[in-house]
């Protein structure tokens, strides 16, 4: 480590917040699926920014159109219309089940978007009582007061309280425990298709299909937090099309902007009916930059043959973690959907991620004790191979 990296490490313990465990590196540039720190190491980036970074580091379309926009127009208040806005919500809602956006700024936004939209559609239609939400054990859909209250992780942070009332939490795949909280104040069930922070846990198709059903004999919203596993990162458009059935409504963001600061609450029309002029706004969201950013990452996203690379690769990526797992014996699982993987190590997760790091390997942790591994939806099978030979050698040196 040079002293000017070691100093600037210094400066962020006293200029920072401290909400992160500081990395022991300063990341200065990044091409494609690799980054550098100040000190001139490389890496190989299976974080991409927990899913963020869909087309890599520097990818030149994005480049391209942030200079481009940037030039033109890169801000407007809300109530006025832009191109950019109403191309990026065209290919949402062409690639999508979905009839209707509202853009916003993060997935956090998106999930406090989708918390309005059903519990104004159920006060609406079912009575101004009916407000209550359905969320899982393991889930997490943000940090805001909204969101955090949908999150199990306010069990354990009691000081943060009051959180919003009117929220329980089911077991994850256990339809059963689902269908003991539905009462006529149920507005919303809101579900992650693949829990990311929960350990890369996949919801099952027959549950997710259960809930369905459940959902229109009851007349609830069933709402997707679609923000870690939306535009690709599952080798669809959507994880929901995995299941073969479609939310009411859904929380994207992440991948959507390759990096860029975007998001979107994308609702059929029935639903999103609900939020009317002055029941909900936000000054940035959808701005010109965002959204120009976002149609062209999208773009790339939805080009024909783009989704098949993902398969084969994840499919790939599958084979040599399965491989890892044989000739090492220091795994005792590997999961997820796409190219968003989860992998359970014998060994200590925070050594696990060290090791990694120092042999060239940046990846992140979910739930306890899980390595989650979500490079750019761009990674060859050589980066791959390069990848899972680092963990391999890495799991062998970690007692």
């Amino acid at each position: 480590m040079t002293s000017q990296t070691a100093q600037l490490l210094d400066q962020a313990k006293e200029l920072l917040v401290n909400t992160y465990a500081t990395q022991p590196i300063v990341l200065e540039s990044g091409k494609g699926c690799r980054v550098t720190d100040r000190d001139g190491r490389e890496y190989l980036d299976f974080a991409a920014g927990i899913a963020v970074a869909s087309l890599g580091h520097a990818a030149p379309v994005i480049t391209q159109v942030l200079r481009e926009q940037a030039e033109k127009l890169i801000v407007a208040p809300p109530s006025y219309i832009t191109r950019e806005k109403i191309d990026c919500a065209r290919i949402i809602i062409e690639n999508s089940c979905f009839d209707q956006v509202f853009f916003t700024n993060s997935g956090t936004e998106a999930i406090e978007a989708c918390i309005k939209t059903a519990r104004k559609w159920a006060y609406d239609n079912k009575g101004q009582e009916c407000n209550e939400i359905i969320s899982f054990r393991k889930s997490f859909h943000g940090r805001s007061y909204g969101a955090g209250s949908l999150t199990e992780k306010r069990h354990s942070q009691p000081y943060f309280a009051p959180y919003v009332p009117g929220v329980q939490f089911a077991e994850f795949n256990d339809l059963e425990s689902v269908k003991k909280l539905v009462t006529p104040k149920t507005c919303a069930i809101f579900i992650e298709p693949v829990q990311g922070e929960g350990g890369i846990i996949v919801a099952e198709t027959p549950f997710l299909r259960g809930l369905r059903a459940l959902c229109d004999e009851q007349k609830i919203a069933l709402v997707f937090d679609e923000v870690q596993t939306g535009f690709g990162r599952t080798g669809r458009g959507f994880a929901y099309e995995h299941m073969g059935i479609e939310p009411d409504i859904a929380a994207l963001a992440k991948g959507m902007g390759g990096g860029f600061p975007v998001g979107a609450m994308a609702a059929k029309k029935q639903f999103a009916a609900a939020l009317t002029v002055g029941t909900h706004g936000s000054t940035y969201a959808g701005n010109p930059l965002a959204t120009a950013v976002a149609a062209a990452v999208m773009g790339q996203i939805f080009a024909p043959g783009f989704m098949d690379g993902i398969q084969k690769n994840a499919a790939h990526f599958m084979e040599r973690l399965s491989a890892v797992q044989r000739t090492t014996n220091k795994i005792s699982a590997v999961r997820g959907l796409g190219l968003m993987v989860g992998v359970d190590a014998t060994v200590d997760i925070k050594k696990l991620l060290r090791g990694l790091q120092q042999n060239g390997l940046l990846a992140t942790q979910a739930g306890e004790a899980t390595l989650r591994l979500t490079p750019p939806l761009i990674v060859t099978t050589a980066e791959i191979d390069e990848a899972t030979g680092i963990l391999e050698k890495t799991l062998r040196a970690v007692a």
